[in-house]
Order: structure tokens, then C-alpha cells, then sequence
């Protein structure tokens, strides 16, 4: 028996942490709110208490938040060791707005807190507990390092820490004590000794994979088309550079909105595709009418790609953390002028992604450079990324529970996601869909959007402009 325990990181969550810079934070957060009335204290304050309690109770299911980074002597690969120094009051932290707070105070505050990266010294997570709200309500800020989660296993934390009715019982949070972690001497030896395992085991199946013949022949051929397509698709040349996609800082604005989901499903049903394709539609027509607006800025002939994050989570990954996630790389078509032709070429574009099997291709990727060292990633990283910056803007839409969800007593009112901001990408988007409604987070560089509002109002306009559509075709 070793004494000690350690886990590696996947290569994909290593990535996350390689690919981090000054500027580019790479947390996946967000703002969740909730009525306040259940767990009002006398006073008129939130019973901060009853609620650490429960979300320390919960800590018990999510192994992950309570343990460190620690690094690989030789190459300097990161592994999670438990923290033997966790203090849970560092994590869950207590605010207020001056009341009657308003959503802008919180849209403020939700900024300056996403400005800044998470101490790699302890456990990469913070939730900011955020009361004095007006209409009686309180907000949960949740900032998450991506090296520990992606949008669908978010959905699954959630699960872990709401019901689907109200919940008056704090569940008993048991003992808690920490492995023992290994030394650097130790970690060096049982890293070289399981990644010469794992090169023994790769040679073993590579040997019975001959022996099996065609078929495993044919789905490697089929995963390497795959890639090909995927890498054929976009990634191996820079996007157009347009004025989203300046030199960002690291201070970021945060802003939504919410569309009614039922109407969103209406467009879908009329227009035919997906929510997905309804959701990069809408946004392919709010960025042509900022940049025309707003910034002056004529897309003509121009080339402007999303990155699309597509789970590969499978049914039985459900409440496992990490990211189970592959990048589709979708050209939105914002230099057509025709609404119509618009969402034909998104439907097309991502039927072909579907066919070509391009999250395959992009998680075989992955795989292949699984063997990259770190530091020569991080390094690519700096050297290389912005250079190439293979998309102009990330999209990611994330399915929710179409029932209320609940906080103890609270009901979750609203949930608005951030996704982070790669390198030259002053603007992101996020999705969440809860209970008849789709909730925009809109994630940008502090001085690339000062005027997120009018962002906002595109949003708007351009989805109105997909209703009148269908309304055409009825």
C-alpha cells in the first residue's frame, strides 16, 4: 500500500490550466438568484449560517472541492492531492448591496469578481453568498476553475446542491480528513512508474487490436477522418479579426438577459434544426447589428467563427467531474444580410458537423496530444495562440431542468452562466435553459464592451426578428 494518494488530471483539464494567462482566466462561473424570503432572519439579513451548513454538507459528494494542486517534479504535470489545510470559511464567502440592491450592483460585482484568477494554492472554487438584493431576493456568485468542470457536469453539481422541492433539513455533514499526499520524491516514482504501465498497456492493445482485425481498423480510419475534418473545419487558421477581438486585459463586465423558452422552442419547431442552431441564429444577428451600429464595422466578406462546446458525456458520467466536452468550430454567416438564408446556412453547417462526426474528431484530437508536456503547451500558448486564434468568439448553450429547483426553502429564480474569455476574444456567451426561460450570461473584456446594454438589445431585436419569421410561415 502506498500511504499516499494523488490523481491525475485528464490532459483536457491539464490544457485549461496550461492554456491560463494574465488576461485570459480560465473559471466558468455564474450568477444564480433566488428568493430570499424562506431564509430571511429576523433582522432582515439571509441566515448565512443554515446555508454554509448546507453547503458544507453537500461537500461530502464532491471529493474534487476539497483538494489542491500539486505538480510533477520532473515535467511538471498537475495532479489533485486532498488539502490537508482546507478551511471551508475561505471558500464560501458573505456580501451584501447597499439595499435595495439593484441587478446592475450585482451585474458590477459579479464583474470584479470574475476579473480575478483563483489561488492555485488551495482548492479552485469560490461561491460568494450576496444578500441586500431588492424584491426580496439574495444571490449565489459560483466561480469554478474549468480544469474542474464543464457545462454538463455543472448541471449535475447543481442537482447535488438543490431539490426539486423544499428542503427545510441541513443534511449532517460527516468527518472529514484529508489523505496523505505524497512527497515530490514519491509523486515523481509512482508517476513514472504508471506512465510506463500505461505505455506497456498501450503496446498490449495495440497488439490485440491487430489481432481483432478490420473492424478496429475501420474505427480508427473512422476517427481519423474525424480529426482530419475537425482540424480541416478551421483550427489550424486564425479567424478574421474583427473589434471583438482586440488585445483584453484582465478585468471583465458581466451582463444578461432571458428569452422566454417556449418562444425559442416555437422558432425551432417553425424553422426546423435545434435549440442549438436557434441560439447561434440569434447570435450570428446580434453580432452583424452591433457591428454595423455599433462599431461602425462591415462584415462583408468576412469570416467569423464560434467555438461550440458539444458534450461527449455519456449517460452513465452523470455527477463525475472534469470536462467531457469537444469543441465544434461553427462559421456564423453575420456578413448575410438575409435573416432567412441565415438560419438555413447555421442549420446546414451543424447538420454537417453532426455528419462529418466533428466531436469525435475534436476529442480524438485531444487524445493525440495527450502526450504534449505541459510547459511546452503553456508555452505554445503564449508564443502561438494569439497568432493563430482559430475563433472569434465561444457560444455555449447548456440544457436546465424545466421545473423549479430550490435552495433549501429558496426557490432558484434566475441562473445566468459565464464563460470564460480566451486569448484576443473580448466578448463570450453562455446559455442556461430553467423553467421556461433561456438565460443569457454575457462574459466580455472590461474595455471592449462599455456598452453591453446595446449588446443586449440585439439580442432582443434579432431574436424578435426570428418570431416575425416564423410568423411568416405559419
Amino acid at each position: 500500500m502506498a500511504g499516499f494518494h494523488y490523481e491525475p488530471l485528464s490532459y483536457l483539464d491539464a490544457s485549461f490550466l496550461a492554456l491560463e494567462s494574465r488576461s485570459a482566466h480560465f473559471h466558468v462561473a455564474g450568477v444564480v438568484v433566488f428568493d430570499a424570503g424562506p431564509l430571511k432572519r429576523a433582522d432582515g439579513g439571509i441566515d448565512i449560517d443554515r446555508l454554509k451548513a448546507h453547503v458544507n454538507s453537500k461537500l461530502q459528494y464532491l471529493p474534487r472541492y476539497r483538494q489542491r494542486l500539486e505538480w510533477v517534479p520532473y515535467d511538471r504535470r498537475p495532479v489533485w492531492v486532498d488539502d490537508a489545510h482546507f478551511t471551508f470559511d475561505y471558500h464560501v464567502k458573505h456580501t451584501s448591496l447597499p439595499r435595495p440592491g439593484s441587478d446592475e450592483q450585482l451585474k458590477s460585482l459579479a464583474g470584479r469578481i470574475f476579473s480575478t484568477k483563483l489561488d492555485r494554492h488551495k482548492p479552485l472554487w469560490e461561491l460568494w453568498v450576496v444578500e441586500g438584493m431588492s424584491d426580496d431576493r439574495f444571490a449565489i456568485i459560483a466561480k469554478i476553475h474549468h480544469c474542474m468542470i464543464d457545462g454538463m457536469s455543472g448541471v449535475d453539481l447543481t442537482t447535488v446542491l438543490m431539490n426539486v422541492k423544499p428542503e427545510a433539513e441541513v443534511e449532517e455533514a460527516p468527518e472529514w480528513a484529508p489523505r496523505p499526499a505524497p512527497t515530490p520524491t514519491q509523486l515523481a516514482v509512482a508517476e513514472a512508474a504508471r506512465l510506463t504501465r500505461r505505455m506497456f498497456d498501450g503496446i498490449a492493445a495495440f497488439n490485440d487490436k491487430l489481432r481483432r482485425g478490420l473492424k478496429v481498423s475501420d474505427k480508427t480510419l473512422d476517427k481519423s477522418i474525424a480529426a482530419l475534418t475537425s482540424l480541416r473545419s478551421g483550427w489550424l487558421t486564425p479567424a478574421d479579426r474583427t473589434p471583438l477581438n482586440p488585445d483584453i486585459g484582465p478585468n471583465r463586465r458581466f451582463d444578461w438577459t432571458e428569452l422566454d423558452f417556449q418562444d425559442v422552442r416555437a422558432v425551432k419547431s417553425r424553422l426546423g434544426g435545434s435549440i442549438n442552431d436557434v441560439v447561434l441564429a440569434v447570435a450570428a444577428g446580434a453580432v452583424r447589428r452591433f457591428l454595423i451600429e455599433s462599431r461602425g464595422y462591415q462584415p462583408d466578406d468576412r469570416e467569423f467563427r464560434v467555438m461550440n462546446p458539444v458534450s461527449t458525456r455519456r449517460g452513465g458520467a452523470a455527477g463525475k467531474l472534469g470536462n467531457q466536452v469537444a469543441m465544434w468550430l461553427v462559421e456564423l454567416p453575420i456578413a448575410e444580410p438575409d435573416l432567412r438564408t441565415r438560419y438555413e446556412l447555421i442549420k446546414d453547417r451543424t447538420r454537417t458537423l453532426k455528419e462529418t462526426k466533428q466531436a469525435l474528431g475534436a476529442a480524438t484530437l485531444v487524445e493525440l496530444s495527450s502526450g504534449t508536456p505541459i510547459p511546452l503547451l503553456s508555452l505554445a500558448n503564449r508564443v502561438v495562440g494569439p497568432k493563430m486564434r482559430p475563433f472569434n468568439m465561444t457560444v455555449t448553450n447548456v440544457p436546465g431542468p424545466q421545473f423549479p429547483m430550490y435552495m433549501l426553502e429558496s426557490k432558484m429564480l434566475a441562473n445566468y452562466p459565464m464563460v470564460p474569455l480566451w486569448a484576443q476574444h473580448g466578448l463570450g456567451i453562455a446559455l442556461f435553459s430553467y423553467n421556461g426561460r433561456l438565460f443569457w450570461g454575457v462574459q466580455a473584456d472590461y474595455d471592449t464592451l462599455p456598452d453591453s446594454d446595446v449588446f443586449l438589445d440585439a439580442i432582443h431585436t434579432s431574436f424578435q426578428e426570428h418570431l416575425d419569421l416564423t410568423a411568416e410561415k405559419e
